[in-house]
């Protein structure tokens, strides 16, 4: 994994805006619509060409393809392993839905989420498609040649992620589920790392899943399910170079209250003993942007690096390059400039079809991004 040696590098969370004509094949597969499959599987590697493109022109340095092969970073598994044939997981309201109906009420629809299908696992969890990496992985290496970037990587969901949007039918426990997603998943994992990429364990369960999967757990009945989810993602990436891997957490993309968000501080502890050398996590939204100060009584282990989320994923405002540098180099002069990649809270194209911040405005802010970088850069070299 590249590191800040001569500057300060840039990245991202993942998923980025999808063209239209793109979303409207996916639609069509999601829904078991009539479709031409040859069709789609070239529209994928035509748009994973443009969207490396665009980045490397946008001048990011860690880059991938756009997660554009799947109709979000969680529910794709569907169409990667067996065991997920059972009727759509219900979904569950966020603790900002329960303390404050009004704000529930008036949040618009969002009919892309309402047409993702989550379905249930209902029988044993094995690899079923085990060619549907080979072929992200492919696309990306084409797209790679002749660009200008630093490093690549691709994302991959975590165990407890998997178990977070798709609910257990079939499995006796929590704790059984997740074991056997991860035995299944580590097919994928070595797939990404095998092909030189780094790869990025999507790990919102970590901290989303206190207000959604476990809202009414105690703080120290939660610690322990985050114990339990890092274990068993260690042991699922056992046989990869801690080196070769970055691994996510965030609070729920999405613009809320977040009042009961558990604060950084209550989990950092756990998220650092996973294996995966850097951590990405929400650092530029209104309810966390404060939480770079526990970097002040929390040493950073060596070998370990920092992706905070610099720019918001979540309004259309374009953060100024001068706030991006300034938040880069809070983080920078506590944990050593070395040990920071300026990054996204979250990802740009979550769901097929759903967009919060408008594409054009997204790329607007990941401009900003590295212009940012550009700044902090000149004050910490």
């Amino acid at each position: 994994m590249k590191r800040s040696t001569e500057r300060i590098l840039t990245t991202h969370t993942g998923s980025l805006p999808r063209p239209d004509d793109l979303i409207a094949l996916m639609w069509a597969r999601e829904e078991g619509k009539p479709s031409d499959a040859a069709l789609l599987a070239l529209r994928i590697s035509e748009a994973t060409r443009e969207v490396v493109a665009q980045q490397a022109r946008t001048g990011l340095d860690i880059i991938d393809d756009g997660e554009f092969s799947k109709t979000s970073y969680t529910n794709y598994i569907k169409d990667r392993l067996s065991g997920f044939e059972g009727p759509d997981s219900q979904s569950f309201a966020t603790t900002d839905a329960r303390d404050y109906p009004g704000y529930a009420s008036r949040l618009p629809a969002n009919p892309a989420r309402a047409r993702t299908r989550m379905p249930s696992c209902n029988g044993p969890i094995a690899v079923k498609d085990p060619d549907a990496v080979v072929r992200d992985i492919a696309n990306l290496k084409q797209a790679l040649r002749g660009a200008q970037y630093e490093d690549g990587f691709m994302t991959a969901v975590s165990p407890g992620q998997v178990a977070r949007f798709q609910q257990n039918r079939y499995y006796p426990s929590h704790e059984a589920y997740i074991w056997a997603i991860a035995e299944a998943m580590k097919v994928e994992y070595r797939a990404i790392t095998d092909a030189g990429f780094v790869l990025q364990l999507d790990c919102p369960d970590l901290a989303s899943g206190r207000t959604s999967q476990f809202p009414d757990s105690t703080l120290e009945e939660f610690r322990a399910i985050v114990a339990l989810h890092v274990e068993v993602l260690n042991w699922a990436t056992a046989e990869i170079d801690p080196d070769r891997m970055r691994m996510h957490l965030c609070w729920g993309n999405y613009a809320g209250p977040h009042t009961r968000d558990i604060p950084l501080r209550d989990i950092i502890d756990i998220v650092l003993t996973a294996r995966p050398a850097a951590i990405s996590f929400e650092g530029a939204n209104p309810r966390h942007a404060h939480e770079w100060n526990i970097w002040k009584e929390i040493p950073l282990p060596a070998g370990k690096v920092l992706i905070p989320g610099v720019i918001d994923s979540c309004t259309n405002y374009v953060e100024h390059p001068e706030l991006v540098a300034q938040r880069i180099t809070q983080y920078a002069k506590l944990v050593g400039r070395e040990n920071v990649i300026a990054g996204v809270d979250c990802g740009f194209g979550t769901f097929v079809g759903s967009a919060t911040v408008d594409p054009e405005i997204a790329w607007v802010k990941l401009g900003s991004l590295v212009e940012g970088a550009k700044l902090a850069s000149r004050d910490l070299w």
